[in-house]
């Protein structure tokens, strides 16, 4: 019997979905075009210390928050004038106000690895402009609105 070879994971194999639909009937949607993709998860740590641990420092995580930052290359269909729909409702999230200004959006490993994650984030909507060969493209910061929750993959096999 062969041992299976393990191969270093690819800053690519990360699939970002927006739902385009409600929480109660939702429709996960891709966000096409992402071209860099950072997810963070940073925890409040506050120092617990007290005499009796002999020196010893302590510490509890009291806190939590998260965002995820994406570089995406803008998609439109230019002979009927309409951006790619998820991202016009990123781009409109960002502008709106209260429940509006938050975008319910779930990542996971594309190869159905285990890692995947699902929560509401407010959008930054950040066009990058440039010289005129460039292509066009838009940072996006989410900003995590609540937990960001550990989710089965839906891609798993």
């Amino acid at each position: 019997m062969s041992t299976p070879t393990e191969e270093t994971e690819l800053a690519r194999e990360w699939r970002l979905e927006i739902n385009m639909g409600t929480d109660e009937a939702p429709d996960w949607q891709v966000c096409p075009g992402i071209r860099e993709f950072q997810p963070e998860s940073e925890p409040n740590i506050e120092d617990s210390s007290d005499y009796d641990s002999d020196g010893w420092a302590g510490n509890e995580k009291t806190a939590q928050s998260w965002k995820v930052t994406i570089k995406i290359r803008r998609k439109a269909n230019k002979s009927v004038k309409v951006y790619n729909a998820v991202h016009e409702a990123i781009r409109l999230a960002h502008y709106a106000y209260g429940d509006a200004n938050k975008i319910r959006l779930r990542y996971m490993n594309r190869n159905g690895l285990p890692e995947a994650y699902q929560g509401k984030a407010i959008p930054n909507w950040k066009p990058a402009g440039g010289e005129y060969s460039a292509l066009g493209e838009t940072d996006i910061e989410f900003t995590g609105d609540g937990p960001l929750t550990p989710i089965t993959n839906p891609l798993a096999p």
